[in-house]
């Protein structure tokens, strides 16, 4: 029986495929040599999963992939160029990045609340100057996003006391954790009561620009925004000017509309705004931990089943099953 092909977008360092040999043929490529190999493939996997390759190479003639993996959250690399193909199916990391952004995202909020980068401030400058701090417990968050990581995100910040409210696509009533998620178009009325919103939602024509100027002016004074979803989420310039008049007491991004963030960018110098390179999601070992899930849905497509976390290609997401 012949080997099947596996094709790989590369990035550095490239994934550790050993599991495979004698089970497949792999075929490394970069972006400039990624369409000569799309016919030949038979699985795609998108290592590379920050590169545009894959859209940019789909268009061109002969066969393509049946099965095209990207070891990210966000499939919006791949997309609408794919979706042309009905026989191709669509994976993503769906799991991997769950707990880890739920954390990061638990750290933000207790360091803005707690001051930290004041008192690091303050050290550097060798001042004794004794502030009071906000409470955690007892605030409210709107988390925008029901997915996986939305849910984690909400668990993790209501273990620390903070009253929940996410946002998912559609209503859905009887939640085991949240009681209630609430439509998409619900998030304008629940911005005005939340001490923190959280954006970790998928990236789709609905929720690109979502965060502009009149949701800034909805939220209270002493709000801060913390977005951990696609960069693509949020009108940049408006954020900036609601941190600059003081519409807003804060804000942490850690995806960006052009990554990497350019050193030229005004939004390095923005008062009250952290900055953070992507790396949300990304603990000790992430890697690995990627590759072993892609490993495990081959062998599932090796012998035959059902793949797990299929994209829904007109949604842009895995469909929650919660």
């Amino acid at each position: 029986m012949t080997e099947p092909c596996l094709l790989v977008l590369d990035a550095d360092p490239p994934p550790r495929l050993d599991r495979l040999s004698g089970r497949a043929r792999i075929v490394h490529a970069d972006e400039n040599t990624l369409a000569e190999h799309l016919p030949a493939a038979d699985v795609l996997l998108v290592w590379d999963f920050l590169s545009d390759a894959v859209r940019e190479a789909w268009p061109g003639g002969g066969p393509r992939p049946r099965w095209v993996h990207t070891p990210s959250a966000g499939v919006d690399r791949l997309l609408p160029e794919l979706s042309a193909s009905p026989d191709t199916v669509i994976t993503n990391a769906r799991g991997v990045f769950d707990q880890p952004i739920a954390e990061y995202v638990a750290g933000l909020t207790l360091a803005m609340a707690k001051d930290f980068r004041g008192s690091w401030e303050l050290q550097r400058q060798r001042r004794w100057r004794h502030r009071e701090t906000k409470r955690v417990g007892g605030t409210r968050a709107v988390v925008v996003g029901s997915g996986p990581i939305g849910r984690a995100v909400g668990r993790t910040l209501k273990a620390l006391g903070v009253a929940v409210e996410l946002v998912g696509r559609t209503e859905r009533t009887g939640d085991p954790d949240f009681g209630k998620v609430h439509p998409g178009d619900a998030l304008h009325g629940l911005l005005g009561d939340a001490d923190w919103v959280v954006c970790v939602a998928p990236l789709t024509e609905e929720s690109r620009g979502m965060f502009d100027a009149a949701a800034f002016a909805r939220m209270k004074p002493g709000a801060h925004f913390i977005n951990v979803g696609r960069g693509q989420h949020v009108v940049e310039k408006d954020l900036k000017r609601a941190l600059v008049e003081h519409r807003i007491a804060g804000a942490a991004l850690d995806v960006f509309a052009d990554e990497p963030l350019s050193a030229e960018s005004e939004l390095w110098d923005v008062p009250g705004l952290l900055v953070s390179p992507h790396m949300s999601g990304d603990t000790i070992g992430w890697r690995d931990d990627l590759a072993e899930q892609f490993l495990d849905n081959f062998d599932r497509w090796e012998a035959g089943e059902p793949l797990l976390n299929v994209v829904d290609k007109e949604l842009g997401y895995v469909p929650s099953t919660s």
